[in-house]
């Protein structure tokens, strides 16, 4: 399980080291820095499209042979990245590495099917904790190494890195049988079936969306407060902050024992309260100086907690929903998620550059507002038929 959560962290820390190095890029290649944030968004929205194109063979096909590929393919996307003459082929790289990096969302469903049912809470939490920690050391290594070595180093290094974990994948993982036999346009529209006929899925993507919506905005704002003329810091800072949320690690596996205990729909409430409170938090940072990095600091954590706790209630909810469908579940589950992410991204852009931090402060504020309303008004099936059952 823990090499497991070291892929997943591996997997994921290739999708959010671009958003600490946007400043260099920039610089770099001689582009404004809105064009340089497009590299960013372009790895988003490839990881959506993976998402939805590739994590349904977590269904068709063993899982061994499916992440070694995955892995080689991303890794010699990460060195067409490092070697981009140019915005343009940066860009096209950066969506091949995007959609071939999915493996979080193929080794979530493969390793709930491996536990008893009053354990996916928890399991569910720790390879999130190896997620998170990829996501947060990427950003870190991404701005300390690209401001040391420029920005085409971290791309070269994870690419070396990605290639090193296939080659580990390839002799440690266990082989497993694939649960369905269906083609593979099957796979794609039941993905799309399952969005439009389970509300309990969509209702869960909806929270996914709004919420990893905001989470993507503050990231992809705060590169651009931290290395603008209120702080001038460099982009090493934005990754130092991204360290504060190690804790983040710790929490995500108490959240999956009580999703475990009290059920999906208790956490998310939560969180969603939290997610709210976190942006009041953030504001404080366009103060500038200790207390704004202050703010900064706990605000992020915060939202950081929230999201990834919520994203655990939201997994047990729809794992709950059939057990040979899972990767397709995932599919629809995490490609509405990273096309909210990707949204996000783009709207926090734009609104920095209209209003300052107190408008991307605002935009997660109306994002968790959207889900809130969505979870406390919004009709839903009988409790029993959606948690597991307290242990």
């Amino acid at each position: 399980m823990w090499l497991l959560a070291v892929a997943c962290g591996v997997g994921v820390g290739n999708v959010y080291f671009p958003q600490a190095i946007s400043p260099l890029v920039a610089e770099g290649l001689g582009v404004s820095p809105d064009t340089a944030a497009s590299v960013v968004t372009a790895t988003q929205f490839g990881y959506a499209g993976g998402i939805f194109l590739l994590v349904p063979l977590g269904d068709r096909f063993p899982h061994r042979p499916l992440l070694v590929t995955l892995f080689t393919l991303a890794g010699l996307g990460l060195l067409g990245a490092g070697a981009a003459p140019g915005i343009g082929s940066l860009v096209t790289a950066s969506v091949l590495v995007g959609v071939t990096t999915v493996i979080a969302p193929i080794v979530a469903p493969m390793a709930v099917g491996l536990v008893a049912d009053d354990r996916r809470g928890a399991v569910t939490g720790t390879l999130l904790s190896g997620s998170i920690g990829g996501m947060l050391l990427s950003r870190a290594f991404g701005g300390s190494v690209g401001e040391w070595l420029g920005w085409r180093a971290p791309y070269l290094m994870t690419a070396a890195v990605a290639l090193l974990i296939a080659v580990v994948l390839a002799r440690a993982l266990p082989r497993t049988t694939a649960p369905s036999k269906q083609r593979y346009p099957a796979l794609l529209a039941a993905s799309l079936h399952l969005l439009r006929t389970e509300p309990e899925l969509r209702r869960s993507c909806v929270y996914q969306a709004t919420v990893f919506g905001g989470f993507s905005a503050l990231w992809t704002g705060v590169a651009l407060l931290l290395t603008g003329p209120e702080y001038g810091l460099g982009a090493s800072a934005v990754g130092a902050l991204a360290l504060v949320n190690a804790g983040t690690m710790l929490c995500t596996p108490v959240a999956g024992r009580m999703v475990d205990r009290r059920g999906p729909d208790a956490v998310n409430l939560v969180c969603l309260v939290a997610v709210l409170g976190a942006a009041g938090v953030l504001l404080l940072g366009g103060l500038g100086g200790a207390v704004g990095l202050a703010g900064l600091a706990v605000g992020s954590l915060l939202l950081d907690v929230a999201m990834q706790s919520g994203m655990v209630a939201n997994q047990v909810r729809i794992f709950a929903l059939s057990d040979e469908a899972r990767a397709r579940l995932n599919t629809a589950y995490m490609t509405c998620g990273y096309l909210g992410g990707s949204v996000g991204s783009w709207l926090g852009v734009r609104a920095y550059d209209r209003f300052g931090w107190p408008g991307v402060c605002a935009l997660v504020a109306l994002l968790a507002a959207v889900a809130l309303t969505r979870h406390v008004l919004g009709p839903r099936a009988t409790e029993a038929a959606l948690t597991l059952p307290s242990r």
